[in-house]
């Protein structure tokens, strides 16, 4: 440190030039934390978040500032003030300030952001809400025009996942996602209706939901697609770690189909071979189906984990309600909880509401409790 650096730490005059000298005034300029910072003509810091005081011999003289005592006087320095000597080497605290400053920068961003988040990228939100309004008429419809409006739900759930992949994330990852979940989805129900495997026995209905494919309707893949995207993205958002990833992926995926199995069972989308092997309430659907439904769960996010290490353009690495989460999180929880109202009071089919309000509850409570602690789903926000 310079030499008049060193002078303005020890000598009781040098307040006048760093705490207000008349030839010289201290710089206060505010950094992003919200705190000012004072430095003197001799690039010496003062203290942060309050006045420079001295008495009349220029000892510190001790104020209350937000609750805590801060001393202010020559050459002290609040613990996390930004310190820089005259030869402008930092000498104490600035990543502490940084890292306080970054903190309370996210935290109103993401409160900011929070109200027209879910316009920023109009298309997918266009998308989610034709899914919304097309899954609340479902209840009121049946025979044929059920069976177009389930081809509608699934089309525009896949379309919504894929638009907000492809403008959040890159064309380039949405186009692979496509390929993996619909191509590993088609290859696990074409072996399931020909050998029962993983899934267990079962066949879909002819002719009622599109053009088939090894005695698959095209648009199950789809479905796959429009399901799981929103489940691997809430699953990222509670864990980063590889395997807590997959392994919620493959969790939330079967949740969901505790609600979409016995929905389609009960309209006649397809049927099992047994009807007296699975849970109690949901005899009529077996329990290798969960199993199965677990296993490409599995195989599904571990192809996403990897494709997303590859080709995405952007990670969602934030645990907040954001740009890359928000569509993406509203969906699952209208999902998690429109389909427990629905099965419960409307479709009849009170055993599924709560299978399914448990099962997609094991990603879905860890999710409101972490958004709820970060003050996303507070009061006034």
């Amino acid at each position: 440190m310079s030499e008049m650096a060193r002078t303005a730490s020890t000598d009781p005059r040098s307040a006048d030039v760093v705490g207000g000298a008349t030839d010289s005034e201290p710089e206060t300029r505010e950094p992003t934390s919200g705190t000012s910072e004072t430095h003197g003509v001799a690039g010496t810091a003062t203290a942060t978040a309050c006045a420079h005081t001295t008495g009349a011999q220029g000892e510190p003289l001790i104020r209350e500032t937000s609750s805590e005592l801060e001393t202010c006087g020559v050459a002290t320095a609040v613990p996390h003030a930004e310190t820089i000597g005259v030869d402008g080497i930092e000498i104490g605290g600035a990543a502490d300030t940084a890292a306080l400053a970054s903190a309370r920068q996210r935290r109103v961003e993401s409160v900011r952001g929070q109200v027209p988040v879910l316009t920023r990228h109009p298309v997918p939100a266009l998308f989610a809400a034709l899914l919304v309004a097309v899954q609340i008429g479902y209840p009121l419809t049946e025979g044929g025009v059920r069976d177009r409006v389930t081809v509608a739900v699934v089309l525009l759930a896949a379309a919504t996942a894929l638009s907000h992949a492809a403008v959040t994330r890159g064309r380039r990852f949405a186009a692979g996602a496509l390929v993996i979940v619909s191509g590993v989805g088609l290859l696990a129900e074409a072996v399931g209706t020909a050998t029962g495997v993983p899934f267990g026995c079962y066949e879909y209905a002819v002719g009622r939901i599109g053009p088939e494919l090894w005695s698959v309707p095209l648009i199950v893949p789809l479905a796959w697609v429009g399901g799981l995207y929103p489940v691997w993205v809430v699953a990222g958002m509670l864990s980063r770690r590889a395997v807590s990833w997959i392994g919620l992926t493959a969790v939330g995926a079967v949740g969901w189909d505790l609600f979409l199995d016995p929905q389609m069972v009960a309209d006649g989308q397809w049927s099992w071979c047994s009807s007296e092997s699975g849970l109690p309430g949901l005899a009529h659907i077996p329990v290798t189906n969960y199993l199965g439904w677990f296993a490409v769960g599995l195989v599904m996010a571990a192809l996403l984990w990897w494709w997303d290490r590859v080709a995405a353009r952007t990670a969602v690495s934030a645990p907040l309600w954001n740009d890359t989460t928000a569509l993406p999180v509203a969906v699952f929880l209208w999902t998690w909880l429109g389909s427990i109202l629905a099965h419960a009071v409307f479709l009849g089919l009170p055993a599924s509401a709560g299978y399914g309000a448990v099962g997609m509850g094991l990603l879905g409570v860890p999710l409101v409790v972490r958004l709820r602690r970060t003050g996303q789903l507070s009061a006034g926000r």
